[in-house]
């Protein structure tokens, strides 16, 4: 299976929501990437939109698409962000991060009106938590963040469930806002708001990567074509 082919099926017919005039918020990761690019063709076509970045790969990539950009200082208010998942419940709740950009990611879907996903079918799971959930903290006194995020995700002590990212260097990856990510794989979620709310009540933890009310349309791509989902 395709799946790059896949991921540009999806970010193609997303196309569909965007209409001439909008503020566009521009997702993170391999996914919006085929979008991003789609919709640079569409703007050298004439398509004359403003997008606001969700990172700074995702800023370079619209800037050699020609893409006129903005910022949520100057554009606060959104009409559509479209971006993809690493996962995509029933009910529209996502696990988001795997690319790094979670916080500006969450920021810009909030500031927008709809928020459409793209992904190929892949992603779409009945219950969130195969995907390691990416989880945002401060690099000051980590430890001790990992420890109450350990207490509240039900993790033992320095669990190898639960792991500093780290890049390609070995050394620990850094956000586009200096922060480090933890990464839980909790194999299961299955109440995604309430682990959300607890997570973000912990000293240390900057965000996470539950998406929780914010998608309001899926556009998902696999062998047997494009199906689009809304949350009711």
């Amino acid at each position: 299976m395709d799946f790059e082919a896949l991921k540009r099926q999806a970010a193609a017919r997303a196309l569909e929501w965007v209409r001439p005039g909008m503020r566009l918020g521009l997702g993170t990761g391999s996914t919006a990437r085929h979008f991003v690019d789609l919709l640079g063709q569409k703007v050298k076509n004439g398509l004359d939109v403003i997008g606001v970045p969700t990172s700074e790969a995702t800023r370079q990539q619209a800037e050699r698409c020609g893409i006129r950009l903005s910022t949520l200082d100057e554009t606060p208010a959104l009409d559509l962000t479209i971006d993809g998942a690493d996962e995509v419940g029933p009910d529209l709740c996502l696990i988001k991060g795997g690319g790094g950009a979670l916080l500006r990611e969450k920021i810009v879907a909030s500031a927008s009106s709809s928020m459409v996903v793209i992904a190929d079918e892949s992603k779409w799971v009945a219950v969130l938590g195969r995907f390691p959930l990416p989880i945002e903290i401060v690099p000051f006194g980590m430890a001790a963040t990992r420890r109450a995020v350990e207490d509240v995700v039900g993790l033992s002590r320095n669990s190898d469930r639960l792991t500093l990212r780290r890049g390609k260097d070995g050394h620990p990856f850094v956000t586009d806002g200096g922060h480090f990510i933890l990464d839980a794989a909790l194999e299961r979620i299955p109440d995604p708001r309430s682990l959300g709310v607890r997570l973000t009540s912990i000293a240390g933890v900057v965000e996470h990567g539950l998406f929780i009310g914010l998608a309001k349309v899926a556009i998902l791509a696999g062998p047997e074509g494009i199906r689009v989902v809304e949350r009711s």
